[in-house]
């Protein structure tokens, strides 16, 4: 039997599809309807009504989560007042997840205020770019643990230039943000082909959460044997 991992704010399911392809059963919630959700179970409802619930979060080996990065990224701070119109429910997550005990990931942007590495404190973190997966893409993200992560793969350095979103020219590295094409180009750096565009822009790839996923497992099992 496949291990349970919860993943609330799970859009279409491109973090869902990375830890399933680790091996977890994976169980989505998002507020909005997601007819394109890939993983094994959808609800939708308030995430954070589900994760406030004990009996609920009984059924779960593992979490994951993306909590709404609008609140914290540098677009959004570029206008002023425009943060502020958002929730940041980072903390909210964590406090939740550890009342409820079991490892979880949360993930996030660049100034999302996540550990970019473990530090002295308890924190675990580790930054994650597609570059790291040989992806011609430079889509940085932030992810902080319950458990130590990795090592984590080598991380290139960005020395070839990257076009505007919507404007790729052969010999520069796509952006996938916004009206992002070519599209084919882009589902191929991302690793996802079931989403529509605007949903493939706010994707998390699955190939860094089934690296964190394979990370889980081992933590799980190393919990198992102690």
């Amino acid at each position: 039997m496949r291990p349970r991992l919860v993943d609330p704010f799970c859009g279409a399911g491109g973090a869902t599809r990375g830890y399933q392809l680790a091996g977890f059963h994976v169980t989505g919630i998002d507020i909005a309807p997601q007819p394109n959700y890939v993983g094994d179970e959808f609800i939708q409802g308030d995430a954070i009504e589900y994760l406030a619930d004990p009996a609920f979060m009984a059924r779960f080996d593992a979490a994951g989560g993306s909590p709404p990065c609008q609140g914290y990224s540098k677009m959004t701070r570029c206008r002023p007042g425009l943060a502020a119109e958002y929730p940041k429910l980072i903390e909210v997550v964590r406090d939740l997840y550890r009342a409820w005990g079991g490892p979880w990931i949360i993930e996030n942007v660049e100034g999302s205020g996540l550990p970019a590495q473990d530090d002295l404190f308890g924190a675990y973190g580790v930054v994650l770019c597609s570059c790291m997966f040989d992806r011609e893409l430079y889509r940085l993200r932030l992810f902080e643990a319950s458990f130590p992560i990795g090592p984590a793969p080598f991380h290139p350095r960005h020395d070839k230039p990257a076009s505007k979103a919507g404007h790729w020219e052969p010999g520069t590295v796509i952006s996938v943000a916004g009206n992002c094409s070519p599209i084919a180009l882009a589902r191929e750096v991302m690793g996802i082909d079931w989403t529509t565009r605007d949903e493939l822009a706010e994707s998390i790839p699955p190939y860094m959460t089934e690296f964190l996923g394979a990370c889980l497992l081992e933590h799980l099992a190393s919990e198992e044997a102690a």
